[in-house]
């Protein structure tokens, strides 16, 4: 038998023999071992950026404007704007050092997967950008003819490069050199030996910011709500009987944010109501005296209590978008209700302002 098996095979070891050689380099006898070892790594690489995008995707906590301040002054004394200033400046370093850095311009993942965050960013940085602005036209002059300051004439410009911008100009060395300009201010304006720094807590230049901040919130509470459609009547030129616009529209409209924004735009809130936030209650220490004068400290306080609310920690795994209602929740409509409740009291707190 065996003789005649060598025969067959020519003098050479069977087949079976062969085959056993060649199942030496696969798993189980049918996958190279070289595809599990790829498949382990990918799905090693894959959980790990998994876990690193939940970790960048986390909310920067609230922070004590008084105890930045004082960080900033490093023993200098507290001036008028001193806290307005030093809070915008951390705010600043929030947003470009928070866990992942600054996201709205990675090209690699896992941030370019990422959409919820960098929706935060973006409501920070349009707050910065309003207060940078009132800084360097209202809180640093005495008057429209005056001089403005050098540094935040040179600051205010570079917090509008393009925030998704992954080229030259970066938005986070321009941020970042808009930020230095700001301290560099900001010790002008702690320095009572040279006072060619001013900060002027005037009830009027504190109605001026208050006025843009309105229509942010408007804007964010109309979208929110649009969260589940609806129809509305077109109120554009209400209260002008002569009042013109370029082109027709129809008498009612039909507003619906994409369901593929719903989560873009409730994140974007929660980003421009952390920044108020803190805004706010700097404004509390700056603007203390024009307050009390006006009896207006209630109604500043019930302000960032509706903003503190807006704040509370998001348990669910998704933004929910349930109909008004509906047997499911609407995350965009409470928070809708939230900057509706807080802006309806920014309109009251301005007009108090204005009264003599």
């Amino acid at each position: 038998m065996k003789f005649w098996r060598r025969i067959k095979t020519g003098g050479q070891k069977p087949f079976l023999d062969t085959a056993e050689k060649i199942a030496d380099g696969y798993v189980d006898s049918h996958r190279p071992a070289y595809l599990r070892y790829g498949l382990t790594i990918f799905l090693v690489i894959g959980l790990f950026l998994l876990g690193l995008g939940w970790y960048w995707s986390c909310e920067p906590d609230l922070f004590d404007v008084r105890a930045e301040t004082e960080k900033e002054l490093a023993g200098k004394p507290l001036v008028v704007g001193a806290t307005t200033t030093a809070t915008l400046i951390h705010t600043i370093e929030v947003l470009l050092k928070k866990p992942g850095g600054y996201l709205s311009n990675d090209m690699m993942p896992p941030g370019i997967w990422l959409d919820n965050i960098p929706s935060w960013e973006f409501g920070v940085l349009v707050q910065i950008r309003d207060l940078s602005k009132a800084n360097r036209e209202a809180f640093s002059r005495s008057q429209s003819q005056s001089t403005e300051d050098r540094d935040l004439a040179i600051a205010e410009p570079r917090l509008h490069i393009d925030h998704s911008r992954w080229a030259v100009p970066w938005p986070e060395s321009e941020y970042a050199e808009g930020q230095q300009y700001f301290r560099r201010y900001l010790a002008r304006l702690a320095d009572t030996q040279a006072p060619d720094a001013q900060f002027y807590a005037r009830a009027d230049n504190l109605r001026y910011w208050l006025s843009t901040v309105e229509t942010r919130l408007g804007s964010l509470s109309q979208r929110l709500s649009a969260s589940v459609g609806q129809r509305r009547i077109n109120t554009d030129l209400s209260g002008d009987a002569a009042g013109r616009q370029s082109t027709q529209s129809a008498q009612e409209i039909e507003v619906k944010t994409s369901w593929l924004e719903i989560d873009n735009v409730f994140y974007e809130a929660r980003g421009t109501t952390w920044a108020l936030l803190h805004f706010l209650k700097a404004v509390e220490v700056d603007f203390a005296d024009v307050l009390n004068r006006k009896n207006a400290i209630a109604s500043l306080q019930q302000i960032i209590r509706e903003l503190e609310m807006s704040q509370q920690p998001v348990n669910a795994p998704v933004i929910v978008n349930g109909e008004g209602f509906g047997l499911l929740a609407n995350h965009s409509l409470v928070m809708a209700s939230y900057i509706s409740r807080a802006n309806a009291a920014i309109i009251d707190l301005r007009e108090l302002l204005s009264q003599g």
